[in-house]
């Protein structure tokens, strides 16, 4: 892309928002890894999670209302076990009383079946609010993305953006589907539990809470080791899509076939898919043996309560098989939601990294936006377009670098055809970038239809400007589809009206499919003047005032070449028209040629004029002759 010598291109460099490709030596991955251990630092993470669930209020209280009923119902069958055995098998009487226990087994197999629904229809809401957060985080973050610089694109993969859409949203999407009742049920069973065996012993219950306490501790320590373990592996998936991206893009495999390098990019995708088992691995190991430890101190505890019962029992202390047959029981309702909690701990421990990757790209503020006070387009100079003494510099540029720009100025009258030409990096398409403003200038003004870019509204200025660039893009969908994304009410007529205008519509005709007809990713079913035809069209389709156009045939044979040009001399009929040029004979009938050398204009005029002057431009076309 010419004019782009401050900048960087979008496949090679990911500046301060993503990684560089891996493909360096081993010492450097380990230290940019290393360099990506630690999430970003997001003041208030959890408030800004918790206010995700405001627009469910009603569910959530409805999900917490029966998580703290089927807490409560979950710890009354080990009191009605205690019943059942004192009362029941063994009473005083020393024979069993069965029409009280046929009653006392009732009411627990009720509470059972009340507690197995309320669980379906809590496991239904934490379902939807989970999935709908996170489908809403996912819009959010995507239409947020939408409304970034052009200079972020140039300088982050694509698939570092991707991953952080499918990768980093999906991987909290599970957890938080299952946090709230985890959290609040468990805690609540917990709770009662606790009680519960406190009323049962409190002699047994110190004995079984004793080791607690480090428990709490050594969970905190395995959750931020997993949390910086996660972090690694959303990083590592990041470079996954992008090599995905990359590598298996139409684009890619040709690059791949025409160097027979489909090997090294298979070699790429291996060492980061290493990478990545291993990461996963860790993950899933990290805490085992804590989670191990805590399932043999679980299991041993019901042993010891059966010894130190039978201590208290040499004591003189009352204490009843019933009560050490409830509190066993009691005990397992504390301990087992207990490691749920601890669980589900570490389990927020890992989300918040992925939350805290996810909040990094919602805190980007678009370096371009609306002013408060923009307006629309004024229509009275409507084509007009000034640069006023324009200074640009990428953002990302070395400040001692030269400007891109330095103090360009001239003027196009409505209606007139301007054309930009000059050596390869010159400036020429950052000029044509800077009138729709998908980059604002360092210093100076850029005027359209005699105001300040800056002080318009950007859907009216873009709405009054069509662009046709030398790359020209086509979604994987059919020619009209392609043709309605300028204007997606337009008719049939309509689409056949801008094809004719296009020189398009008789190659659309003899298709199987006409209009119907897939062009394939990136338009590759399409020859070059096929596709950039159909841009043309779909440029005509919305009608602009001002028509940007980029080296549209600058990659094309001669025949495809005029065709086009047929094409774009039907287009720029009573527009502005500014062509951005390397091949000289497509603007010889501009009204004024602009020569751009190192950011400067250094001569204009008519081609006769130039010519005349024998300068630049007249060597330049010599050269071309």
């Amino acid at each position: 892309m010419s004019g782009m010598r401050g900048g960087t291109t979008g496949g090679s460099q990911v500046g301060q928002y993503g990684k560089q490709r891996t493909r360096i030596s081993g010492g450097d991955v380990e230290a940019q890894k290393a360099a990506n251990a630690t999430a970003p630092k997001i003041p208030d993470l959890l408030k800004r999670i918790a206010r995700l669930f405001a627009p469910h209020r009603a569910a959530l209280t409805t999900t917490i209302v029966l998580v703290l009923v089927s807490a409560g119902l979950s710890v009354l069958p080990p009191l009605l076990t205690k019943q059942a055995f004192d009362v029941g098998l063994f009473p005083a009487t020393g024979r069993p009383d069965v029409p009280v226990l046929i009653e006392l087994v009732s009411i627990m197999v009720g509470l059972w079946i009340a507690s197995a629904a309320m669980g379906v229809w809590q496991t239904w809401l934490t379902a939807n609010v989970g999935n709908k957060v996170m489908g809403a985080l996912r819009i959010r973050l995507f239409s947020h993305l939408q409304a970034m610089e052009l200079a972020f694109f140039t300088r982050t993969k694509t698939g570092v953006i991707q991953s952080r859409l499918q990768n980093d949203v999906g991987g909290v999407a599970g957890v938080l589907s299952n946090t709230i009742s985890s959290v609040i049920g468990n805690t609540v069973t917990v709770i009662a539990a606790f009680v519960s065996m406190l009323v049962l012993s409190w002699q047994l219950t110190i004995v079984a809470v004793i080791l607690l306490p480090l428990l709490v501790i050594a969970q905190r320590k395995v959750g931020q080791v997993r949390a910086r373990i996660a972090t690694k592996t959303q990083e590592s998936l990041s470079d996954m899509t992008a090599i995905t991206q990359e590598a298996l893009s139409v684009s890619g495999i040709l690059l791949a076939k025409s160097f027979n390098q489909q090997h090294a990019e298979t070699a790429r995708y291996e060492a980061e898919n290493r990478n990545q088992v291993s990461l996963q691995v860790r993950q899933q190991m990290s805490g085992q043996w804590f989670f191990a430890m805590v399932n043999i101190f679980l299991s041993i505890i019901p042993a010891v309560i059966y010894i130190v019962a039978a201590y208290l029992i040499t004591g003189g202390t009352d204490v009843t098989a019933g009560t050490i047959v409830a509190f066993t029981t009691v005990q397992a309702r504390l301990m087992f939601p207990l490691l749920g909690l601890l669980r589900v701990a570490l389990d927020l421990q890992t989300s918040s990294a992925l939350f805290a990757r996810i909040f990094e790209y919602l805190d980007l503020v678009p370096a371009i936006t609306d002013r408060p006070d923009a307006h629309a387009v004024r229509p009275d100079k409507l084509g007009d377009i000034e640069f006023d003494t324009v200074v640009f510099r990428y953002p990302d540029a070395p400040s001692d670098s030269p400007a891109t720009l330095g103090g360009v100025s001239f003027r196009i009258e409505a209606g007139q055809f301007a054309a930009f030409v000059g050596p390869s990096g010159a400036g020429k398409t950052t000029v044509s970038y800077l009138i729709p403003r998908l980059h604002d200038v360092t210093d100076g003004r850029v005027l359209f239809a005699g105001d300040d870019v800056r002080e318009l509204e950007a859907d009216s200025l873009v709405r009054n400007i069509g662009i046709v660039s030398q790359e020209t893009y086509l979604f994987h969908a059919t020619i009209a589809e392609n043709l309605r994304y300028a204007k997606p009410d337009a008719t049939d007529e309509e689409l056949e009206v801008a094809a004719r205008a296009a020189n398009i519509h008789d190659t659309i005709a003899s298709f199987p499919d006409r209009y119907d007809t897939v062009v394939g990713e990136r338009g590759y079913r399409l020859s070059g003047g096929e596709k950039q035809r159909i841009a043309i069209a779909r440029v005509l389709l919305k009608d602009p005032a001002v028509l940007i156009l980029d080296e549209a045939t600058s990659a094309l044979d001669s025949i495809g070449e005029r065709l086009v040009q047929d094409a774009l001399d039907a287009a720029s009929q009573g527009r502005t028209t500014i062509a951005v040029a390397h091949r000289l004979s497509t603007v010889v009938d501009a009204d004024v040629i602009f020569v751009v050398v190192a950011g400067q204009i250094v001569e204009r005029g008519t081609h006769a004029e130039l010519l005349a002057a024998g300068g630049m431009y007249s060597s330049l076309y010599a050269q071309q002759a």
